[in-house]
């Protein structure tokens, strides 16, 4: 049967019809993350109807909907925890009635990057593996872990998540999580410019010439040789291999999977992450298997189709 699927980013809100492992139909609309949660969700409502018309189908044919969302989640009760600067209203808002009234439907809801794990356990890069961790670099840091065929969620919905937010750089940056020195401060979109413009190289570099300024032109320029660009180039790929050890040690995995728009220049970013690994991690077993995730912005969408699932196995 159909499932509805969501996955509200912090620029773009994309959503779609899964079924049986495959979308089936899919869109982008705008996220406007600085408005209210409830008026975008009308939005999506009415997107989501379109798709399913175009199917020749409705939203009350479907058996649920599931949405991947940039925050702690409190899966029991779908409620968003944090907001992180997006959709301020999230937290106070019943996200289960408003599916029931909207749509006529069960709501399941989970952590974007939880989600994008999910989507590649399941059907992607990870799939056969029950011990897995993701790391996905973006505008952000995201990170979640299977172990043993459990997604690890712990007690208030934040385990696996924050890795991220670990230091890897003692008296580094400030994070918006409030530690100091995280690897998503140190290495992450959202820092990137901040953290250029404080290098003594920026004023003649040509990254100075950028908007925006994000890893696509980082990595370009580094190739030139631009000294500037190779220097955070090379803090930015140690930062990642600094927080992939961190994963490992964490989390006893046999796979990490790597993925997100910075993951453009895998080809660059893989074998670093692999040979930092291979050289600081403590795995007395063996290697841990290093890959890029497969499936790209139908991780997320794919994996709404195992959360409803699992939502409707608890209340069946």
């Amino acid at each position: 049967m159909n499932i509805l699927a969501g996955d509200l980013g912090g620029r773009r809100i994309k959503l779609g019809v899964v079924c049986d492992g495959r979308v089936i139909a899919s869109t982008v609309i705008p996220a406007r993350a600085d408005s209210p949660l409830p008026e975008r969700l009308e939005a999506v409502a009415e997107t989501l109807a379109g798709l399913c018309a175009g199917l020749g189908t409705t939203v009350g044919a479907c058996a649920g909907i599931g949405l991947s969302y940039p925050s702690i989640i409190d899966t029991a009760n779908a409620r968003v925890v944090d907001h992180f600067g997006k959709y301020g209203d999230a937290s106070a808002f019943d996200l289960r009635t408003w599916a029931r009234q909207a749509l006529g439907l069960p709501l399941a809801i989970d952590n974007d990057a939880r989600m994008a794990l999910i989507g590649e356990w399941r059907y992607g890069a990870g799939r056969g593996c029950d011990n897995v961790v993701m790391m996905t670099l973006g505008t952000g840091l995201g990170t979640a872990a299977v172990i043993k065929g459990e997604v690890l969620r712990g007690a208030h919905g934040q385990a696996g998540i924050l890795g991220g937010h670990l230091t890897v750089q003692l008296g580094g940056n400030p994070c918006v999580c409030g530690n100091i020195g995280c690897a998503e401060a140190e290495a992450s979109t959202w820092a990137l410019e901040r953290f250029a413009r404080r290098h003594p190289d920026f004023p003649t570099s040509q990254l100075g010439q950028e908007s925006p300024l994000d890893y696509a032109p980082l990595f370009r320029w580094a190739a030139t040789g631009d000294p500037c660009a190779v220097a955070l180039r090379e803090h930015s790929l140690q930062v990642w291999g600094a927080a992939a050890v961190n994963l490992i040690h964490a989390y006893d995995p046999e796979l990490l999977l790597l993925g997100g728009g910075i993951m453009a220049s895998g080809d660059l970013i893989l074998p670093r992450v692999r040979e930092q690994i291979a050289r600081h991690a403590h795995t007395p077993w063996g290697r841990v298997s290093v890959e890029a995730s497969a499936l790209g912005d139908h991780a997320a969408l794919l994996a709404c189709e195992w959360l409803v699932q699992e939502h409707l196995s608890t209340i069946s």
